[in-house]
């Protein structure tokens, strides 16, 4: 039978690095850690670590054990909140990734209907590269993935892509710099300073499209993967920023900007992407329902 304290001790050996610094973390001798290792490769028959100078690498066992031990550890984890938590107050856990690209506001807007259901629900949110919330979906870490694109074709993981709604965007200036523009829109754009998505947002391809069809030559000073960052340097008058025209409002609001002008010409589209070809988790059926009744039924009525 695996023993499960030596897999432990190979797991942190691994999320750490080093067997020193794992040793320092679990408050054991190196050698107490080594020795436990090396009866765990005794055991299963293979070798899970190559030394490479001072450094130690997973071997591809080593990294097949460590994908097991993640998902081990993690249902460990919640097997012991689960006991721990009274009968009386169960809740119903909620998984979400949410892809860089996707504004924070939105994503906010999105799960908050999941918060208002009659049985209370805990929400843990992750955020990263789509790709890798992908995997985390593969093997059923995440419930769901809210991203700016459907799952991108070839992609090795099964899943549905649920499309939730989709929106025009608006342009954003902070006041003083807004003031520097008079050209009537969307000519004030043409040499204007402007911050722009990464590489990686959907929408990044369709806006410079955009900019050709108009023939307008902003001078691009920024590229951000994170919304937030980019309206931060929107915020402090660096340069013109976009955002989804659905919540145009909220960033008015909160960064004390100004709207320079609007296009439903370019769209920003949102999906929840689920290994559920039908929708069952409550959760998630409020979250897809809401988007379509409310989040952006009333822009698609105003368009």
């Amino acid at each position: 039978m695996l023993n499960y304290k030596q897999l432990h001790y190979f797991w942190a050996v691994a999320k750490a690095g080093s067997i020193v610094r794992a040793s320092e973390r679990l408050h054991l001798t190196p050698q107490t850690l080594s020795g436990q290792i090396r009866l765990l490769e005794e055991a299963l028959g293979v070798a899970l670590f190559l030394r490479v100078g001072r450094r130690l690498e997973l071997t591809e066992a080593g990294r097949l054990a460590l994908s097991y031990a993640d998902e081990i550890f993690q249902i460990g984890n919640e097997l012991e909140e689960t006991l721990r938590s009274r009968p009386e107050s169960h809740t119903i856990p909620l998984r979400v990734g949410v892809d860089d690209a996707v504004p924070k506001t939105i994503a906010y807007k999105l799960l908050t209907p999941a918060m208002t259901l009659a049985e209370p629900v805990r929400i843990v949110c992750r955020e990263d590269k789509l790709v890798r919330l992908l995997v985390e979906l593969a093997i059923q870490r995440l419930d769901l993935v809210l991203a700016d694109r459907p799952m991108p074709a070839g992609t090795n993981v099964k899943g549905y892509s649920h499309k939730l709604g989709d929106c025009g965007i608006t342009f954003f200036a902070e006041p003083r710099l807004a003031a520097r523009f008079t050209r009537p829109w969307p000519q004030i754009l043409d040499a204007a300073p402007l911050l722009i998505p990464g590489k990686e947002a959907a929408i990044r391809t369709a806006l410079m499209r955009w900019f050709d069809v108009r023939q307008l030559r902003p001078h691009i000073v920024g590229e951000f993967d994170d919304s937030a960052l980019m309206q931060a340097f929107g915020q402090a008058g660096i340069g013109i920023f976009i955002a989804p025209s659905v919540i145009a409002d909220e960033v008015q609001r909160e960064h004390g900007v100004t709207i320079i002008g609007r296009t439903d010409e370019v769209t920003e589209q949102f999906y929840a992407i689920s290994m559920e070809r039908r929708l069952t988790h409550p959760a998630v059926i409020a979250i897809n329902d809401t988007a379509h009744r409310e989040l952006f039924a009333n822009l698609q009525q105003a368009r």
